[in-house]
């Protein structure tokens, strides 16, 4: 089992001693050797995932143990928070909030987080569709066209290289060594070509 102190500023002009200190106690009071320190100064707006943090949680094993001085270091929002915490259950790792009191492990108030977080998720997926379908429908009342318009394509990864593909055809290059030079199937690159009126001569 290792034992992880997590400590975060968001700016410069905030000291993350203060936050050591509280989990240096705490760690004293319980017998715990920190394993691993990870310290950062970044806005909690940015999600964990992009952070040190991130990167952490993803180190972390079965059974570790992660310490903060409180649960607003993990985000500033709700919903980061939660993910964050459900992305350590699912885990089977234990966080320690010092401020707060709160242990999340294999316990109630662990399971009833998760239950809220999954709630909070489907919500949050039928609200965007709603928006979504709502959006569409007062669009459409507009007048306005909705989707791509006919023989219109959008971007494609083998745009970056008609140069080659072209250099390819002209030396006569078989389609399926083609698509093993620019990475792509058969079928993307068939796609490709015909989007792009590109006509391939018959050998």
């Amino acid at each position: 089992m290792a034992i992880y102190g997590y400590a975060r500023v968001s700016t410069a002009l905030q000291d993350l001693d203060n936050q050591k200190f509280e989990i240096l106690k705490y760690a004293d009071l319980k017998k715990f050797q920190i394993s691993e320190w990870c310290s950062e100064t970044i806005s909690g707006t940015k999600s964990y995932k992009h952070r040190e943090l991130g990167t952490l949680i993803e180190k972390m094993k079965e059974g570790d143990v992660l310490l903060i001085s409180e649960i607003s270091r993990l985000g500033r929002s709700l919903m980061e928070v939660m993910e964050c915490l459900n992305h350590l259950m699912k885990k089977n790792c234990k966080v320690i909030s010092l401020k707060e009191g709160f242990e999340l492990g294999d316990n109630i108030p662990a399971k009833i987080m998760a239950f809220c977080f999954g709630l909070s998720a489907e919500i949050e997926r039928s609200m965007i569709a709603a928006r979504t379908k709502e959006a569409l429908a007062r669009l459409k009342a507009e007048g306005k066209v909705l989707g791509r318009p006919v023989g219109s394509y959008g971007k494609s990864k083998l745009d970056e290289k008609k140069d080659l593909i072209l250099e390819l055809l002209d030396k006569k290059v078989s389609k399926a060594s083609i698509c093993k030079i620019v990475e792509c199937s058969d079928g993307t690159l068939g796609s490709w070509l015909m989007t792009r009126k590109i006509k391939v001569q018959k050998k």
